[in-house]
């Protein structure tokens, strides 16, 4: 079966800091034919990067905290809209995913990276988005990592610290990091920490 998809018409809902697109469209069934005309909004967010910065000589994680959009439409704890994360970014128009991870892990945490290596590529939520994560590892010396960072000029305002490994899976295992991304990374670091 040959899969294919036709767009019907596109509308712009929204231009912003990111955009909404209404399409409707149609797609191969994988009984054959096509399916009826769907409705459907599309968030346009850009692809972005994400860097899980590790130094395996002191087994330290780099964690970041930072006030975030999205859980402050659904809690009512006002506390719960500053999420703990790892670093990450948008890729602009003319860069590299990898030269993104570079760039983000000085701005947002004042690391530089001594060595790179893609984990994986991944959609955030294809239902709804078109964000695709170059998720990467960073080796970094967590020696003197920590302090408040980020670009003025973007309105930041992230707060850096290390902790140890076993410290960063147990906030995974007991809900103090929320985000999909950090658990991803975390998971990913809990099953390949030994090979680096």
């Amino acid at each position: 079966m040959k899969k294919e998809f036709k767009v019907v018409t596109q509308e712009a809902m929204y231009q912003g800091f990111f955009s909404l697109n209404r399409y409707q469209v149609q797609h191969s069934l994988f009984a054959g034919g096509w399916s009826e005309v769907l409705t459907r909004e599309l968030f346009q967010r850009g692809n972005c990067v994400a860097v899980l910065l590790y130094d395996p000589d002191a087994d330290k994680v780099v964690i970041i905290e930072q006030f975030r959009m999205g859980p402050m439409g659904q809690d009512n704890v006002r506390e719960k809209a500053w999420l703990l994360e790892i670093v990450a970014g948008a890729i602009e128009t003319g860069e590299t995913a990898e030269a993104v991870a570079y760039r983000e892990s000085e701005e947002e945490a004042g690391c530089v990276v001594q060595e790179m290596r893609l984990i994986n590529e991944f959609y955030t939520s294809p239902g709804g988005t078109s964000e695709k994560i170059s998720l990467f590892y960073g080796r970094i010396d967590a020696t003197e990592v920590g302090g408040i960072h980020g670009l003025d000029h973007e309105h930041e305002d992230i707060l850096v610290s290390t902790v140890r490994f076993s410290e960063a899976y147990a906030m995974i295992e007991d809900g103090r990091i929320e985000s999909a991304i950090p658990i991803i990374a975390i998971q990913w670091l809990a099953l390949n920490k030994h090979k680096l």
